[in-house]
């Protein structure tokens, strides 16, 4: 029994250790990628209709490649828009999303975080931006977030990297949904997340 104990103990201290251990990406950049990530779009289709980003690739060209390369893959395809806030943000991207136990919901990723890419770019209404653990800059991964109205108080604090630039009345909707304690939509409003490059 205290074996048993003791394996259980090491499992859990692993598990909350793991994500301080995943490997941090920090890619560089020529001058030549930057120009190709800016030409590129992203469209996040959803039941409600499609937003169409634009990135900053310039300001945060890991954070651009990360979710252009996730998406190719089919990464986000069938996640979930797991927590709505009306007048503040919608948050999207956890592989979690797709499980039906809920409580699961935000705390997935891809296995790897990035290293932040602070910026000047203020978080206004359409601003795409990278959703981290709180008081870990280092630890975004596939998780996002759209902001429906401005919230100066995370400019500098979360890595934006791209904007809405058609489908904000999506972005409404979708805020507006009935959600829980958690701001997680009681309905599921699945997304999948195609690039187009130029």
């Amino acid at each position: 029994m205290k074996a048993l104990r003791t394996g259980i103990c090491l499992l859990a201290w692993l598990l909350c250790l793991s994500p301080a251990l995943a490997q941090v990406k920090d890619l560089k950049f020529t001058p030549e990628d930057i120009k190709k990530m800016a030409e590129t779009s992203a469209v996040i289709e959803t039941k409600f209709g499609n937003l169409r980003l634009q990135f900053f690739a310039d300001a945060a060209p890991n954070h651009v490649k990360n979710l252009i390369d996730l998406a190719k893959k089919g990464f986000y395809d069938g996640t979930l828009f797991h927590r709505v806030i009306p007048g503040y943000m919608i948050q999207g991207g956890d592989p979690n999303s797709r499980n039906p136990d809920r409580s699961t919901h935000g705390f997935g990723g891809p296995g790897y975080n990035l290293k932040a890419e602070f910026n000047e770019k203020p978080h206004v209404r359409g601003t795409l931006s990278t959703a981290r653990r709180p008081g870990d800059v280092d630890s975004a991964g596939s998780q996002f977030f759209i902001c429906v109205a401005p919230a100066p108080r995370l400019d500098r604090q979360y890595t934006v990297f791209g904007e809405v630039v058609s489908g904000m009345e999506v972005a409404d909707k979708i805020a507006s949904q009935p959600r829980d304690a958690k701001d997680n939509p009681l309905g599921p409003i699945e997304m999948k997340v195609k690039i187009v490059e130029k």
